[in-house]
């Protein structure tokens, strides 16, 4: 190792954490810096809740499924690893998802973008919402913006601009698919922030969605259109795979099976301001140091990392709660499969009272995911709120899966292959005042810039949200190092 090179130890190998190690190279080459690289994984494999199962001619997603091509970080880390050939779209033939409402499953309406309808006709035809729920809604083009900068829930905002039924109806089943949360507990600003924009500039998110929409068709190119969810032939794990081989090409340590126990600090023999030597001790007792740290890992082990250096940050990231959930997928006969089973799936309201939070037909959304002669499903429990279900076992929630199917979609077949997945502690909530906790936090650990936390838990729990995250971790650990070296 060079002895102006400079050590940075990754702790998490998650899509965040190889993002990071990955951008270090790159951005070190540009700025003319030397690094080394060390990646620290407690688990066995690299990926974190990325991981793909290939039984037979399944092909089946235990984690997140697809990402969203609107933000970009995904895409371009697919192009820069040489995968962009490899991406899918859904399979547009099939475009189409249900709420499971009053007993029926109903067809979200073409008009609808993201939440807002745009095109009243569908969205009346599809009886999701009542006569007097649809007026409510209407009113949103007459109230007045709030004025107001305090944070709220999803809840409050889109009760206040849509009414209660059309929020309890559409609003919070979209919603709790994603974050798999209480719509009353999380942050509207730290979620979708996008709204709020919406109701400041035009007065309602109606008007605001109305003038958001492209004008037309996009215009022709070079580059392949992409659908809202993309993934990639093989399955998600071909992007971390891709990530493991670079980074390692790269000349970066990789290490898995091993735990940090604890960091300590000691100042530099320099005596410029926020330079520390950071000695990680692992849990079989040896110590790693570094000269700057990225902690990609859950806030909850991040804050007892933390601790001796900041409490006040040790606090507020142990605050950050977490919800447990599980995937269930199945697969049947193709024949067995009725009428019902149609586009890419459904979701399902808090106020149904149902254990089912969504299901995705896998095999109608996504090419290759399985042979014509078979029906993939992938069926999501828990959440917050709806944890206690996960207190079965497997077997259990197989039956109660089933039972759902049955009673929601009308599959009455015995599935041919059952796989359970079960998520503890998986997904970050962003509560209110959220976005205020971090900025406390930030400025908590300040005296240690070489210090950085990156991951699902802060600023987007999505793959580009993570994939973004850990690149600016690297960035702002280059752009320490070339001040260091002008200095």
């Amino acid at each position: 190792m060079p002895a102006s090179s400079k050590h940075v130890v990754i702790v998490g190998g998650g899509v965040a954490g190889l993002s990071a190690a990955h951008a270090l190279y790159e951005q070190a080459a540009k700025a003319g810096v030397a690094v080394t690289c060390t990646l620290i994984e407690a688990g066995r494999e690299w990926g974190g809740k990325i991981v793909t199962h290939r039984v037979g001619d399944l092909l089946i997603e235990a984690g997140p499924d697809s990402f969203l091509s609107q933000k970009p970080w995904g895409l371009e880390l697919c192009a820069r690893l040489g995968l962009s050939d490899r991406l899918i779209n859904t399979d547009e033939r099939n475009k189409k998802t249900f709420v499971y409402s009053r007993g029926k499953l109903r067809e979200l309406p073409q008009g609808l973008v993201v939440i807002v309808p745009t095109k009243l006709g569908p969205f009346l035809k599809s009886g999701l919402v009542s006569w007097p729920g649809i007026a409510r809604m209407g009113l949103d083009v007459l109230l007045p913006a709030r004025r107001s900068e305090e944070d709220e829930s999803l809840a409050q905002f889109f009760s206040r601009r849509l009414g209660r039924e059309a929020f309890e109806q559409v609003v919070e089943p979209l919603m709790a698919g994603i974050y798999a949360g209480d719509a009353a507990q999380i942050s509207i600003k730290a979620t979708f922030p996008r709204f709020l924009e919406l109701e400041r500039k035009h007065g309602s998110l109606i008007r605001g969605m109305l003038a958001a929409r492209p004008p037309g068709a996009a215009p022709s190119g070079s580059a392949p259109r992409r659908t809202m969810f993309v993934t990639l032939k093989h399955g998600l794990s071909e992007l971390t795979q891709a990530l493991v081989a670079k980074v390692m090409a790269s000349g970066a340590k990789l290490m898995t099976q091993q735990s940090v126990a604890a960091i300590r600090v000691r100042q530099t023999s320099t005596t410029r301001s926020g330079e520390w030597t950071y000695d990680l001790t692992l849990g079989g007792g040896s110590v790693v140091s570094a000269d700057a740290v990225v902690l990609a890992t859950p806030a909850f082990v991040s804050a007892e990392l933390v601790q001796p250096l900041s409490p006040i940050a040790s606090e507020l990231l142990g605050a950050i709660p977490y919800a447990s959930t599980a995937t269930i997928s199945l697969a049947y006969p193709a024949q067995a499969i009725g009428p019902r089973v149609s586009g890419f799936g459904f979701v399902v309201p808090r106020a149904e009272g149902r254990p089912l939070l969504a299901a995705t037909w896998s095999s109608l959304k996504w090419p290759h995911r399985a042979p014509d002669s078979q029906a993939l499903v992938r069926c999501y429990l828990g959440g917050i709120g709806r944890e206690a279900v996960l207190q079965q076992d497997d077997r259990a929630l197989t039956t109660l899966v089933r039972e759902e199917l049955r009673t929601i979609a009308g599959i009455t077949a015995e599935p041919s292959y059952v796989e359970v997945n079960r998520w503890d502690r998986a997904m970050p909530q962003y509560t209110v005042g959220h976005l205020d906790r971090l900025e406390t936090m930030q400025r908590s650990l300040d005296r240690y810039p070489s210090l950085v936390l990156a991951g699902a838990a802060y600023r987007g729990i999505g793959i580009p949200d993570c994939i973004k995250d850990g690149t600016e971790a690297a960035g702002k650990l280059i752009g320490l190092f070339a001040g260091s070296r002008a200095a």
